[in-house]
């Protein structure tokens, strides 16, 4: 759990850097120094810094995968501007029952804000093993390529912890 935590600093340490912008304010830093510390403090306190709630095993592969992932919405994006800007868009609406192939909550999760974040899927219903989506055409109701998405999420977390 000490690695966990050390782990978490640094972490929160970086993103208070990096979107606060001030590295040169005493005043500022000390206040940034006090907010990581108390953050630290209460997920330990807490106890979620466990393998789910700190998957630092993983990583790497996950960077891999919003890599992967970004390419996707970037494809999703084009299709869904197609039928936007069409004179007469071929849109046909329709909800999928997709099971899930995750073992924990956080890669559930991770799989069903994965699809949210694709242009034209929506998770709208979320249940442990499977999950609803809503796909505004028949491209974007693709099961294989959803299915393919969350064996990638499954394969992140099968290895991490």
């Amino acid at each position: 759990m000490l690695g966990r935590a050390i782990i978490l600093t640094v972490s929160l340490t970086v993103l208070w850097l990096l979107l606060s912008g001030y590295f040169d304010k005493p005043l500022l830093l000390g206040f940034g120094v006090m907010s990581v510390a108390l953050c630290v403090a209460l997920a330990v306190r807490a106890r979620v810094l466990d393998a789910e709630g700190a998957p630092t095993g993983m990583m790497p592969r996950v960077f891999l995968y919003w890599w992967w992932l970004f390419a996707e919405i970037g494809k999703a994006n084009f299709i869904v501007a197609r039928q936007a800007l069409a004179v007469e868009p071929k849109l046909s609406p329709k909800l999928l029952r997709i099971v899930s192939p995750t073992k924990t909550k956080a890669g559930l999760a991770t799989f069903a804000n994965s699809i949210t974040l694709t242009p034209g899927t929506v998770t709208v219903d979320l249940e442990p093993g499977h999950m609803v989506v809503h796909a505004l055409t028949e491209a974007l109701a693709d099961e294989a390529a959803i299915n393919d998405m969350g064996r990638r999420v499954a394969a992140i977390e099968g290895r991490g912890g």
